[in-house]
């Protein structure tokens, strides 16, 4: 299994992701959004790169189902009826609800990967759970960080050099390139207490500026939540049972 890490969005094209095993990770905060909503029974999540496209296809869905969430620099985008703050998707709220998803940075890269075979996302939250199901797919695999602005950005790398160290739990035979060792190499010296790394990085001062100090709190807690959000037909949903009936599928298709 060979890994490969994408620092920012800018370094590959769309095709660039064509028939890849693929997993995005924006920690702050749209990839641990998009945890919660499912965790907490949202029906589905259709990530947008654009405002205007966001309000346009919300027109054309069931009206009291759907829901618009997301931000412009950290703020609610105005008439939306959320942020990207994880701790407004209770239950209560999106349950059994579409929400058309826009943020500055997760869902452009969510967007940008569509056309992967393979569509994951991955937050510190749920890395146990996406680790063990990468590994049991055993194809090559390609971390997108979302970064901030198409610039690097210190806690998506560190994710994903998190994430990299749960699968070799797992498999130990893995062959990284010199940018999946690079973000291992900074999960170790870093990533020790995940709060602090949060808060000290230029997004999570932004965060805490602007009143989210629980958001990174929420962010910062590992292997919260066994959801495995996959994308598919333009939207993102729970991997159904954890996986197990795509688990079943790859078994039918070998024998």
């Amino acid at each position: 299994m060979k890994i490969n890490v994408l620092f920012t969005p800018v370094i590959a094209d769309d095709l660039y992701f064509t028939g890849k095993t693929t997993v995005v990770i924006d920690v702050l905060r749209a990839s641990s959004t998009i945890v919660a909503a499912l965790q907490n029974g949202a029906k589905e999540i259709v990530p947008v790169g654009t405002v205007e496209f966001a309000v346009k296809v919300s027109g054309g869905m069931f009206g009291g189902q759907t829901l618009l969430g997301g931000e412009r620099n950290t703020k609610k985008i105005e008439g939306f009826a959320l942020g990207n703050s994880p701790l407004e998707y209770g239950q209560e709220i999106v349950a059994g609800k579409s929400i058309i998803l826009y943020t500055t940075n997760g869902t452009k890269a969510i967007v940008k990967a569509k056309f992967s075979s393979g569509l994951f996302i991955c937050a510190f939250n749920n890395i146990a759970a996406v680790a063990k199901h990468l590994v049991f797919l055993d194809n090559d695999i390609e971390i997108q960080c979302a970064g901030r602005s198409n610039n690097f950005s210190m806690e998506d790398t560190i994710c994903a050099g998190k994430l990299i160290s749960e699968i070799e739990k797992i498999n130990t035979e893995l062959s990284l390139t010199d940018s999946a060792k690079a973000s291992l190499a900074l999960s170790k010296s870093f990533g020790r207490s995940i709060f602090k790394m949060l808060a000290e990085t230029e997004h999570g001062k932004l965060l805490f500026e602007n009143g989210f100090e629980d958001d990174i709190k929420y962010c910062s807690k590992l292997n919260s939540s066994e959801v495995v959000p996959y994308f598919a037909g333009n939207v993102i949903k729970l991997l159904p049972e954890n996986g197990l009936s795509l688990m079943n599928e790859k078994e039918n298709i070998a024998n």
